[in-house]
């Protein structure tokens, strides 16, 4: 039976007009003073009436005591069938519940905390294993789930398989077995190649995270848009290995405010290596008229400068200081 058809029926009279009695169940259940005034009546089916009552509570704004009545065929007493507490109109309500997965962004991470990835994770697909089983605990070995612990005697024999040196060789079947590859195997040089994981970064996981530093650090961000020049022809650029090299490098200008982010070729900023050239300081000219030196002025007249009398012999007029 559809909704609207149960709630266009009319209710039974007496059901709906068992008001106090259900007031006595939702007093009973809540608190007092929180249930308020009736608000309606609603048939929920044959005799099964549900009253409404406000909810005085300011935690639960606009939410209503829902109490639940019945009664049996040809019977003339009503019965309690259940009492709750429900959202209505308008009523405040938590949001919906998202699971942490979505919820998580960057930087919510700290020491110590883990972040496991799903077995079937579009970022990342199969590396190159060789004939070596995957680490203990990755959740592409057969069996694993990404929750999978690492007992202390799988952690003792990964420490013996490290401790017995390269030439040791493992059990077949062994967990231990790609802990340390034999010299002179395909495994060794990938190891030594940095290649040897149990998976790597896919074409979508790719494609992502370049969509995300260039939204970061990228020619439509203002920085980008104010700069002299892009990051190309920075000489603080250090180009990235492999396909992203076409597109992105890591900048190492200590002032730059993306030192040590991957930055987008067609980014840029202010701190451009050839943004603001510094010319060679300027020589002044030698002057004309040299006003550094300084002159000599003699503290008594010369005899023969005509200004004062021809002394006596022996004689010498005391000028008043020393």
């Amino acid at each position: 039976m559809s909704a609207a058809t149960t709630r266009s029926r009319t209710p039974d009279r007496l059901c709906a007009e068992a008001v106090d009695l259900a007031r006595s169940a939702a007093e009973e259940a809540a608190a007092p003073g929180i249930v308020g005034d009736h608000v309606s009546a609603v048939a929920d089916g044959d005799r099964v009436v549900t009253h409404f009552f406000e909810c005085e509570d300011a935690g639960y704004r606009g939410w209503r005591w829902a109490v639940t009545v019945a009664r049996a065929s040809r019977a003339k007493v009503v019965t309690l069938d259940e009492t709750v507490l429900l959202p209505g109109p308008g009523s405040l309500l938590a949001p919906e519940w998202v699971p942490w997965s979505e919820r998580l962004r960057p930087g919510d991470m700290g020491p110590g905390d883990l972040l496991p990835t799903e077995a079937e994770d579009l970022r990342l697909e199969p590396g190159y294993t060789g004939e070596d089983a995957p680490p203990p605990n990755s959740v592409v070995m057969d069996g694993a789930v990404p929750d999978t612990a690492v007992t202390p005697q799988t952690l003792a024999d990964l420490v013996e398989a490290e401790d017995a040196g390269p030439t040791a060789e493992a059990e077949p079947g062994d967990r231990t077995a790609g802990a340390v590859p034999a010299r002179g195997t395909i495994a060794s040089v990938a190891e030594e190649l940095g290649m040897r994981r149990a998976r790597v970064l896919s074409r979508y996981g790719l494609h992502v995270a370049a969509d995300r530093w260039d939204e970061a650090f990228g020619p439509k961000t203002p920085m980008a848009q104010a700069a002299p020049a892009p990051c190309v022809s920075c000489g603080f650029l250090l180009p990235l290995a492999g396909s992203l090299r076409q597109a992105f490098g890591v900048c190492a200008n200590e002032f730059s405010p993306a030192d040590g982010r991957v930055v987008s070729l067609a980014y840029g900023c202010g701190g451009h290596s050839e943004a603001a050239v510094m010319p060679k300081p300027l020589r002044p000219a030698p002057p004309v008229l040299d006003s550094l030196a300084t002159d000599a002025f003699s503290l008594r007249p010369s005899p023969d400068s005509g200004s004062v009398p021809p002394e006596a012999d022996g004689e010498s007029e005391d000028l008043g200081h020393s």
